[in-house]
């Protein structure tokens, strides 16, 4: 399967945008889906992720209340919401599919990654 993330762009703080998440050669059913990030200098940390199947999510503490997670079952898609953006939000966002349907905050039990979206929030 491939994954392709994309949305990223240049907001201010305060600002939202929206992720997506699109998988082609394969389906999400059956597995977990997860949006990482990047800032430079740091390690890949977790945001976000969903089962496909089912719905159980689990929420970084640093994004609860703001970031939500969704997903289109017909395109294959699933969506990061993002509101109320902090300079600190600033990062290379990634979604993965996980090795299996649990949902997991540990990179090590994502096999699949998209090639990641800059997103860059303005103070």
């Amino acid at each position: 399967v491939q994954l392709q993330a994309f949305g990223g762009g240049l907001v201010q703080a305060g600002g939202y945008l929206r992720l997506s998440c699109a998988a082609s050669g394969g389906t999400f059913s059956g597995y977990s889906v997860g949006w990482f990030r990047q800032a430079p200098g740091k390690e890949r940390e977790f945001v976000l992720s969903i089962r496909w199947s089912g719905g159980n999510t689990a929420y970084s503490d640093s994004v609860k209340g703001r970031f939500t997670i969704s997903r289109d079952y017909a395109k294959n898609t699933v969506y990061l919401q993002m509101n109320s953006l902090k300079p600190e939000d600033t990062a290379v966002y990634y979604c993965a599919q996980g090795r299996s349907a649990v949902v997991t905050t540990t990179v090590s039990n994502y096999n699949y990654w998209g090639q990641g979206t800059l997103v860059t929030v303005s103070s």
